[in-house]
């Protein structure tokens, strides 16, 4: 496992110097590795602008968002024992899709708030936050009604249904301009994260993912059934709160920052098992952060593939990796 573990962080080493290196604009890669030591490129003073400003901010939003949405997938997959959840299943990211389409489809892209405008991508992301936010308040509450796990997971796919439907009808009634803003956001996007928002973007997702570390070893005693939890001491109302917590506040950054990141959050928990063969959590949340990143890198690599200046969706790229893992994970359980 330690072997597998350090193939893990070395692969990422690579993929994050890949990013680097190879992006959308093509730029030798001596002259990347001088902008990187601090010098400027003779003649090309938008190059050092695009690697220190573009592509690096990109490779650590790619980087944190494969590690939080993995990590959702493993809480979550874990606290339902269902395979096939993923961050998706609760309606948070269902909550941000509302935010938005709210800003961009009913209101036009701008908000005044009196003398003060507030419009462009910021705006974007405090909606998709507030909305996100909103629909992991409304979770919590319900969790300390409901004591059923599965109840619970009900009522977090009726709440996606719910803001799927509000959300097209704000699609039937808005203008050609918001549907087409909206559309393009839902593609999902790791450039999104400039150099000034990183700071914050990088805060929110450190601080969920050692939120999720410190749930190690509850989760190891709910894989045995709540009552050995009990048992073992664990408090399993407590440990839901924090599941939804964790997840709540690693779904909003992502979706906020980044638009709707499809199948990783799903994939990648059963990619950490396959290579790892355990269900222990001490190995498999640090696998599964580290082959969630591994494939957030990958993928935007491939975004960057027609080299004319323009970005594949990232949504365009994750489910034609994640789908035959969930395939698998299925045609596994009906044979079993």
């Amino acid at each position: 496992m330690k072997r597998s573990l350090i193939l893990l962080i070395i692969a990422l080493l690579l993929l994050a110097i890949a990013n680097v290196l190879w992006g959308s604009l093509s730029i030798p890669v001596g002259d990347v590795w001088q902008i990187l030591c601090g010098s400027e490129v003779e003649g090309h003073p938008a190059w050092s602008v695009i690697v220190r400003q573009g592509r690096v901010p990109q490779m650590l939003t790619a980087l944190l968002t494969g590690s939080a949405l993995g990590t959702c997938g493993l809480l979550l997959q874990t606290a339902f024992r269902n395979p096939l959840a993923g961050p998706s299943i609760l309606g948070i990211d269902s909550g941000a899709n509302l935010g938005v389409a709210i800003v961009l489809l009913m209101l036009g892209g701008t908000v005044s708030i009196g003398s003060m405008t507030l419009g462009g991508h910021l705006l974007v992301v405090v909606a998709a936050m507030a909305g996100a936010l909103g629909i992991m308040a409304l979770l919590m509450v319900l969790s300390r009604l409901l004591r059923s796990q599965v109840m619970l997971l009900i009522t977090g796919v009726i709440i996606s249904y719910v803001t799927g439907s509000i959300i097209q009808l704000l699609n039937y009634s808005a203008t050609e301009q918001g549907v087409h803003n909206f559309v393009i956001w839902g593609m999902g996007n790791f450039a999104s994260v400039g150099i000034e928002r990183l700071p914050v973007f990088c805060s929110l997702s450190v601080a969920g993912l050692l939120l999720a570390l410190l749930l190690v070893k509850p989760l190891d005693a709910l894989l045995l059934g709540d009552r050995y939890a009990e048992n073992l001491g664990i408090r399993i109302g407590y440990v839901r709160q924090m599941l939804l917590l964790v997840t709540g506040l690693l779904t909003a950054t992502t979706t906020a920052f980044c638009g709707p990141i499809s199948f990783i959050g799903l994939a990648v928990p059963h990619l950490a098992r396959l290579a790892l063969g355990t269900s222990s959590h001490r190995t498999l949340m640090p696998a599964t952060m580290l082959i969630g990143a591994n494939l957030a890198l990958m993928c935007n690599l491939l975004s960057a593939l027609p080299r004319d200046g323009s970005l594949i969706p990232i949504s365009v790229i994750t489910p034609l990796i994640g789908a035959p893992v969930v395939l698998h994970v299925i045609l596994k359980q009906r044979t079993s």
